[in-house]
This record gives C-alpha cells, sequence and structure tokens, in this order.
C-alpha cells in the first residue's frame, strides 16, 4: 500500500475542539479522545443512520450527536448501538434508535480501536463489544474510527495488549489452547478475560467468554490469521478489523491527523491547533 501525505492548517479547514482551556494548559488523554470524536461527528448529517460505536472514546461522539440533536443542529438522526452500555446512553439522552433489521445497511459509523496500523487495520473490542461493533461497522457506507495517538502500532498486537476472541462457555479452556497453539510462532499467550467486580468470566451481550491474546511478535498476513481463526468450532469472532476503517481522527497534543483509505493509498491530512485559540 503506497502513502501519500497533505497537511491542511486552520485557513483551508476548521475544527472544533470541544475545550475552554488554553492552549498553554496540557491535554490529557480525555481531551485527545473528545477532539477526535467532535471531529468525526462533523460528519454526520440530518437524516442519516449512524452506528453508534462503544467505549471511552465513542461515549464523546454519542454526547456530541445528542448535544447537535438537542439544539436542532442535527435532525432525523436513528443511531444504532454496538453495545447495550451504548443503547442505555443513547436512550437517556434522547438518540432515536433502530436495528440491523430495521436498516440493514448504515450511512456512518463512528467507533474508537485499541489499535491502528499503518494501513488503518485495527484491533478492537477490549471493552468486550466487538461482535455486534464489527456486525454494525461492517455494514457502514463509511466508518470513521476515532483514537488518541497512544493507539497507533507498527502492525497488529504490536501493543503487547489484547486481541481479543469471543467464544462460546462451552470448552472454552479447549478453544483458548488452540487459539495458542495456532499463533504459536508469534508467541502467542492466552488468557480468559474476568469481570474485575467479581473474578468470574467476563460475559459478553451476547452471553459468549472472550478469550485475550497476547503475541510476542508479529502474526503475519491478517487474513490468513482471521481465516484460520474463524474455522476453529466455537469461535464466534475475533477483533481484527481488516480493511473495515475508511478513515482514521487522531489526536495529538500538536494537532489531529486524519488518514483516509482512498482505493489503495492512505492519505494524510494534518490539522494544527496553533490557530485555533478561539475553539479551546
Amino acid at each position: 500500500m503506497a502513502y501519500s501525505e497533505t497537511h491542511t492548517t486552520a485557513d483551508s479547514a476548521k475544527i472544533m475542539v470541544p475545550s475552554a482551556a488554553p492552549l498553554a494548559v496540557p491535554l490529557t488523554q480525555d481531551d485527545l479522545k473528545k477532539i477526535a470524536a467532535y471531529k468525526a461527528v462533523e460528519h454526520v448529517e440530518s437524516g442519516m443512520v449512524v452506528g453508534l460505536g462503544t467505549g471511552s472514546t465513542a461515549k464523546h461522539a454519542v454526547d456530541r450527536i445528542a448535544q447537535l440533536l438537542k439544539q436542532g443542529k442535527l435532525k432525523d438522526i436513528v443511531g444504532i448501538p454496538t453495545s447495550t452500555k451504548t443503547y442505555e446512553q443513547a436512550v437517556s439522552m434522547g438518540i432515536p434508535l433502530s436495528d440491523l433489521d430495521s436498516h440493514p445497511v448504515i450511512d456512518l459509523s463512528i467507533d474508537g480501536a485499541d489499535e491502528v496500523d499503518p494501513h488503518l487495520n485495527l484491533v478492537k473490542g477490549r471493552g468486550g463489544s466487538l461482535l455486534r461493533e464489527k456486525m454494525v461497522e461492517s455494514v457502514s457506507r463509511k466508518f470513521i474510527v476515532i483514537v488518541d495517538k497512544s493507539k497507533l502500532v507498527s502492525h497488529i498486537g504490536g501493543s503487547g495488549l489484547a486481541m481479543p476472541v469471543e467464544v462460546i462457555p462451552f470448552c472454552w479452556k479447549h478453544s483458548l489452547n488452540r487459539l495458542v497453539s495456532l499463533f504459536s510462532y508469534a508467541g502467542c499467550v492466552g488468557k480468559l478475560r474476568k469481570a474485575s467486580e467479581t473474578g468470574k468470566p467476563y460475559v459478553t451481550d451476547n452471553g459468549n467468554f472472550v478469550i485475550d491474546l497476547y503475541f510476542e511478535r508479529d502474526i503475519g498476513d491478517l487474513n490468513e490469521a482471521s481465516d484460520a481463526i474463524l474455522r476453529l468450532p466455537g469461535i464466534v469472532e475475533h477483533g481484527m478489523f481488516i480493511g473495515l476503517a475508511s478513515s482514521v481522527i487522531i489526536a495529538g497534543v500538536d494537532g489531529v491527523t486524519v488518514k483516509t483509505n482512498i482505493g489503495n493509498e492512505v492519505k494524510v491530512d494534518s490539522f494544527s491547533y496553533n490557530d485555533l485559540r478561539d475553539f479551546f
């Protein structure tokens, strides 16, 4: 995949930064998440069916959509939530909701990610909602990913953190062992995810368990890895989102970078905060 890069200043593109603090105040990680989320919501238009992501970054996007609906700046939005948690958040904020049965094609989805590689492949699901997220985002005409710079990796699994796999509870140890064996060449370690409050197995919205895989080395071809995982009986879905992202909005301390998939290229646009003091 080739890469091209362009840089856009505040004179040619406007970014809304949701903070009243001066630029001299360091931005927190949550500030960066909010900046990325607000930038993504600029792509939401009245009348759209919108996939509502799950997690600490996507939460800001849901908040922003609700705010714009209340202000009358957005109208006739239908949200498709990707988890029970997002459903409850959206209902509490008055966002009209539906599901994939009624809306099998979605105009735009906005969600966070746990990892983003140079080709805009993702790891998602450390929050446990990978199956519903993939169901929604795979049928979206446009899928915008919102992250802070800490989520960028050289390869999938490169953060050393979990790549989740949703499995049925029946004989989960057998599934774990088969997954670890599958990626032994990458120094794979697998662990059953447990709920921090109870110490019992974490249960997804779909009633399944999650096995977290950790890799010491690059797992290689992602499509081959995906196929190998999904061929194992008892596996429901994995957290690699391969080729699904239309664009990724990355908020960093110096500005926002937007990476967009255009054919076989990734176009990069950079937005500086330097001339945006009125928005802080």
